[in-house]
This record gives C-alpha cells, structure tokens and sequence, in this order.
C-alpha cells in the first residue's frame, strides 16, 4: 500500500481516463473532478467527500470507498467489480445505469435513489439502506440483503432472484411484478402469515 494522501482537497480537477492504480486517500475531498473512463484497481478512499465528480464509464476493481459521502455525483455506466463501499452514502446522484459485480455494500445509504435498471450481482448489502429508492425493473441477484431497509421502495419488474430477503416485509414495498424464485416466495407467503405447506 502507497503512503496514504490525507486530508487534501481538489477542486476542478480533469482526471479524464486517468489510471488510479492502487492510490490511497484518506479524509479528501473531490469536487467538480472529472473521472469520467477512470480505471482503478486496489485503491482507496477512507472517509472521502465526493461532491459533483463524474464518474461517468469509470471501471473499478477490487477498490474501497468505505465511510465516503457522494453528493450530485454521475455515475452514468460505472462499473465497480469486487468493490467495497462499506457506511457510505449517496445524496442525489446519479446512477442510471449502475453496474456491481460482488464487493460489500453493507450500511450504504442509498435512500430514495433513482437504481432504475442497476445490476447488482453478488454482491453483500447487510443492512443497505433502500428506503424509498426506485429499483424498476434492477437485477439484484444472488445478494445478501439481509435486514435491508424497504419502507416504500419501488420494486416493479425487479429480479431478486437468489438474493437473501430476509426482513423484507412485502407489504411495505411496490412490487407488482417482482420476480422471485420458489423458495423466496415461500419465505415472503410466511411474512405475510401464510401457513405454507406441501
């Protein structure tokens, strides 16, 4: 690990397709930087304010945004494959369309989040919370969302096939067309009072 950046703030920055490599940031701040087709593999951001940054078609692998703030920023086609964004929070970006390949989003805060379309694939997102986001018509599968926050999100033609659900209550949720496997339906006919036998 490269000595850690701390504490620095860039303003106005063009960082068009620059290479991140394995950089490592604590407690920075980014405003109005330019990532757009950024590459990053083994970097990390610690804590890290990211207000207006287009990271537009960037490509993340196995980097860390943990405990960071995203605020306004565009993550128009960003890619982030085995990625951890553990206690991060996003405010008013935007994410349409939000691809995530494995990587832990466990305690994200993603709160009324327009995910219409996102791929989420394996990914861990223990108590994430999705509270009032739109996930129309999103692929979240084979996730662990375990103790999620649902309270009125939008889950309309969304695949959760394979996905761990436990403490959804579907009746907080929209969810006309939701597709589900057997034994998630089982388990959300259990929720709702059913006595499931074969």
């Amino acid at each position: 690990m490269p000595e850690p950046i701390e504490g620095v703030t860039f303003h106005d920055e063009d960082w068009y397709a620059e290479e991140l490599g394995d950089r490592h940031y604590v407690d920075c701040d980014f405003h109005r930087v330019d990532l757009t087709e950024a590459t990053s593999r083994g970097a990390s951001f610690v804590g890290c304010t990211f207000g207006d940054v287009r990271f537009n078609v960037s490509r993340h692998t196995d980097s860390a945004f943990t405990r960071c703030t995203f605020i306004r920023c565009n993550l128009f086609e960003a890619e982030f494959t085995g990625c951890k964004f553990i206690g991060s929070t996003f405010d008013r970006c935007d994410l349409r369309p939000l691809t995530v390949t494995g990587g832990d989003w466990s305690f994200v805060t993603l709160a009324g989040a327009d995910l219409r379309g996102a791929r989420f694939a394996g990914v861990r997102m223990r108590e994430t919370d999705l509270a009032g986001a739109d996930l129309t018509g999103a692929t979240v599968s084979g996730s662990d969302l375990s103790d999620a926050q649902w309270r009125g999100t939008r889950l309309t033609r969304a695949d959760l096939r394979g996905s761990d659900l436990t403490g959804l209550d579907p009746t907080a949720v929209q969810r006309t067309g939701t597709i589900v496997d057997v034994g998630q339906a089982m388990a959300l006919a259990q929720a709702l009072g059913f006595d499931v036998r074969a």
